[in-house]
């Protein structure tokens, strides 16, 4: 049995569905961006992208987190 998915990637699924991109693209546009703050980011995919928040966050939480670990 897997374990449910916890964290920022749980809203991956319904971030593709509603948005129609994956979430690998989402990730590139974020690390294309020249923004590097989280609210930045989080208030760029809102406005110029049209997600909500907690996907927008989610996505740049996430994306930001696996850059710390670079």
């Amino acid at each position: 049995m897997t374990e449910p998915v916890k964290g920022p990637a749980s809203y991956f699924p319904s971030i593709e569905k509603k948005h129609g991109k994956p979430i690998s693209e989402w990730k590139d546009l974020i690390r294309g961006s020249d923004l590097t703050k989280h609210m930045e980011l989080v208030n760029w995919l809102k406005s110029e992208h049209g997600l909500g928040h907690g996907h927008a966050n989610a996505l740049v939480a996430h994306t930001l987190q696996e850059g710390a670990g670079s």
